[in-house]
């Protein structure tokens, strides 16, 4: 079945352990200039693995996307027409 996943931007120190990443969720980005990593948990877990990863030696910072929370359907607002005046002033 299908698991409602969301995305945890990771910012690391190196590189290298972002290997270490792979047992808390699937690592889809690792950005090696920036020193960054995007990695999807599982939703119902995710506020434990990001106490466990942010506890780790080489995590600086870590991010929940807010992408889940933000409406994605927009509706049109139809302006209010207002009486044009004709008269020119001249």
């Amino acid at each position: 079945m299908h698991q409602p996943r969301i995305g945890v931007a990771v910012w690391i120190k190196s590189v290298k352990q972002a290997r270490q990443l792979r047992k808390y969720g699937l690592v889809h980005y690792v950005s090696k200039q920036m020193k960054y990593a995007v990695i999807y948990v599982d939703q119902e877990n995710v506020d434990t693995a990001m106490s466990q990863i942010g506890n780790l030696g080489f995590v600086e910072r870590v991010e929940r996307s807010e992408k889940p929370f933000i409406p994605l359907e927009y509706h049109k607002v139809e302006k209010e027409s207002q009486p044009q005046d004709d008269s020119i002033g001249i």
